[in-house]
């Protein structure tokens, strides 16, 4: 029995034993279903490490397993943790660390430097989001000195590929080619002698991965579909909202229509699409909100759809409170009619807007933590784009690029 007052330790050796178990089983399993080719770190020797990552696709922790030896303590959103027993299942048998998504959370960094004092190796995605468009999400510069901090070996692991294979937005895997590598290690006695910013550059340059490309095919013959979830401007109308079908994608305003090639390239079908790209597209997506005054909109919704809500209670458990309830998008709000009752989360008291794998919608208003889940064609990140330009407006910050991801 430990002794009263003595802090448990966060490595068990079940973690090792249920990380071998994975490995025989997963290995064979991502190479088949992903087409991906991992190559094994063989400079790992007996030491921990901050192993930092891209992220494409939702297997991309069992990527960085499968190069790596013994058992890895990855960063992960509280979603994971407030589903019940399979929460504490998952917390039993690998012990990821939790964090709270879009905030600064002390206590996930007291976590990692507890495991890494243990000689436990650590793995997160700076980017803290997979990519809708293909290229490397935003990273905070916070990264930087929480790796001095944690004072072991920094491993920069790219995945290629992923994108191609499985875009954020698509329920489907393609039949394409991947590729996981360890690219560079910096040890650090090298970053000790370097600034925040130099480091931080060095992470950057050696995450980042442009996807909008033609460097392969990946094949299904529903590529196109539930793209809808990442795009919700049109080119030639604005705001709007489209539909998907197989390998084509339909603006509902106005009727173009694009298909979706294996190449990852995008064309028109009934028009000149100005894009080549659906990064092309994601950038002018922003670009368009970033030139919008969303204040204009605080009468009329931009967008009205129904959705399920729940209440989350962090690492604990979610509870539906209202199932097919009315969302209202507008410029400063959103609202939630629920049967009669209007929950009204206006963005000044709104901590944070953020999208949880590929659709979900958390609210982080006042003291409360909502979730909305919508249909399959539900698209939430129009929700975080919108309650960015918000802020970086009433901040004075019009000129603000930054939306969310």
């Amino acid at each position: 029995m430990a002794k009263k007052g003595k802090t448990k330790k966060w490595m068990r050796f079940r973690h090792r034993v249920v990380r071998n178990i994975a490995w025989a089983i997963l290995t064979p399993y991502s190479r088949i279903k992903y087409g991906i080719r991992v190559e094994r770190f063989r400079d790992q020797e007996k030491r921990p490490y901050l192993i930092l990552m891209n992220h494409q696709t939702p297997f991309d922790q069992f990527f960085v397993g499968m190069a790596f030896k013994g058992p890895i303590y990855y960063l992960a959103t509280e979603d994971i943790f407030s589903n019940g027993f399979i929460s504490s299942l998952i917390k039993y048998l690998v012990a990821p660390i939790p964090i709270k998504k879009q905030t600064a959370d002390v206590k996930a960094i007291m976590n990692c430097l507890r495991v890494a004092k243990e000689g436990g190796t650590i793995a997160l995605a700076p980017e803290g989001n997979r990519t809708y468009s293909g290229r490397t999400e935003y990273m905070s510069s916070a990264i930087a000195p929480l790796a001095k901090r944690i004072k072991v070996p920094i491993a920069l692991f790219r995945i290629e590929g992923g994108y191609g294979v499985q875009p954020r937005w698509s329920d489907v895997i393609r039949k394409g080619k991947m590729r996981g590598y360890v690219s560079r290690v910096i040890y650090p006695e090298e970053y000790a002698s370097i600034s925040d910013d130099e480091l931080f550059d060095i992470i950057e340059k050696g995450l980042y991965v442009d996807e909008a490309v033609n460097n392969g095919e990946y094949k299904h013959k529903k590529c196109a579909e539930y793209l809808e979830r990442a795009v919700y401007v049109c080119p030639f109308c604005g705001l709007s909202e489209f539909e998907s079908n197989g390998d084509v994608v339909k603006c509902k305003r106005c009727d173009r229509s694009i298909r979706y090639l294996s190449t990852k390239e995008i064309e028109g079908i009934n028009c000149e699409f100005p894009y080549r790209f659906v990064a092309d597209w994601y950038d002018a997506q922003e670009d368009f909100i970033n030139a919008l005054d969303v204040r204009e909109y605080t009468n009329e919704p931009m967008y009205r759809e129904a959705a399920d809500i729940y209440d989350v209670v962090p690492c604990v458990k979610k509870q539906l409170i209202g199932e097919g309830v009315e969302l209202s998008l507008y410029g400063d709000r959103i609202e939630i009619n629920n049967g009669g009752d209007t929950l009204v989360c206006t963005f000044d008291q709104t901590q944070a807007v953020t999208v949880l794998g590929r659709n979900k919608l958390n609210i982080y208003h006042d003291k409360n933590i909502y979730q909305i889940k919508g249909g399959k064609r539900f698209n939430a990140l129009k929700y975080v784009h919108i309650y960015h330009r918000y802020k970086n407006i009433v901040r004075g910050d019009e000129n603000g690029k930054f939306l969310g991801l």
